[in-house]
């Protein structure tokens, strides 16, 4: 069922159809009232929260989201173990997928719900900043044993395909990447990016300056069904899938965050109305993306409008 379900979609993909993505699932979570783990993020915050995030998925649902990701963005054994949830990684893995899984069933009837795991290189951070610690960042082989795991239980738990989240550093994309093909899923690869002071558009990679075409070049050839730029303020996405379009032919999705984070939190004073982000939608469809929705910060709302947009353009 789960092939015949993924099937359905990339044939709507082929059509020409626009596919309305979920928005953030962590920030929600939070923005919701459960606490974020100092060490962990959003990972742990699927433990006694698992009603709440099927809530979460099927609110989305209900927006239009034809696609939900499940709650593993930070999730793999490097975020985990040094919050004190080594072993319970199993547990939170299959509890997130079982609460996305949930929401696809409980679904109005005639929807066709694909459910992603969210799959990021995300490793510990510096507490109170959205930049990486590189003195508690693990060895290259622990990273990527790191990776394999989480891939592997989130195909044993259900999903449809990996989404690969939050691409912007080159060593950890490569891993990330291998482990997610491995798998034998289809997988979705999400970019992110930002502009540097002179307004060029690079990495999102904080920790120094990186051309952007260094992580697109890791796209295969095939093995990938879409590519999305993600996780990227609204005003430099455009000029990503430009940039995007220069590397691959298939599907182009949007799912820009809005806000900024300081780890463990989000901050949602800043965050896009949902009538302005209509407009930027619009645009990206213009541009020949075919999935739009949300990332960190972004919510029920802004799917709704994500939504409204595809309305409109029929």
């Amino acid at each position: 069922m789960i092939v015949v379900n993924y099937q359905k979609l990339k044939q709507r993909l082929s059509a020409g159809e626009v596919i309305v993505l979920d928005g953030g699932t962590g920030t929600e979570l939070e923005r919701r009232g459960v606490p974020m783990s100092p060490e962990a993020w959003c990972g742990p915050a699927t433990l006694g929260n698992a009603e709440l995030l099927t809530q979460i998925h099927l609110d989305y649902i209900n927006a239009g989201s034809d696609v939900i990701t499940a709650n593993t963005y930070a999730a793999n054994s490097m975020m985990l173990k040094p919050a004190g949830y080594g072993d319970k990684i199993e547990e939170i893995v299959k509890t997130a997928v079982d609460a996305a899984l949930r929401a696809r069933d409980l679904a109005p009837k005639g929807r066709n719900i694909i459910v992603g795991g969210s799959l990021s290189h995300m490793v510990p951070l510096n507490p109170g900043t959205d930049t990486v610690d590189q003195v508690r960042t693990p060895p290259p082989a622990q990273i990527a044993e790191s990776f394999h795991q989480l891939a592997q239980l989130l195909k044993a738990g259900g999903v449809d395909h990996i989404m690969l989240e939050m691409m912007y550093e080159e060593n950890r994309t490569a891993m990330a990447l291998q482990a997610a093909l491995d798998t034998g899923l289809p997988v979705w690869f999400g970019v992110a990016a930002r502009r540097n002071d002179a307004g060029k558009i690079i990495s999102f990679n904080l920790a120094q300056e990186s051309p952007l075409e260094a992580v697109l070049d890791l796209i295969p050839e095939k093995g990938v069904d879409v590519v999305s730029v993600m996780h990227t303020q609204p005003q430099a996405v455009s000029d990503t899938i430009s940039m995007v379009r220069k590397k691959f032919s298939g599907p182009i999705g949007a799912y820009p965050d809005s806000g900024y984070f300081e780890m463990p939190n989000w901050n949602f004073t800043e965050v896009i109305p949902a009538e302005k982000l209509e407009g930027f939608y619009s645009e990206w469809l213009d541009l020949g993306v075919q999935l739009i929705g949300g990332c960190c910060g972004l919510t029920v709302d802004h799917i709704h409008a994500a939504q409204r947009v595809k309305t409109a353009a029929k």
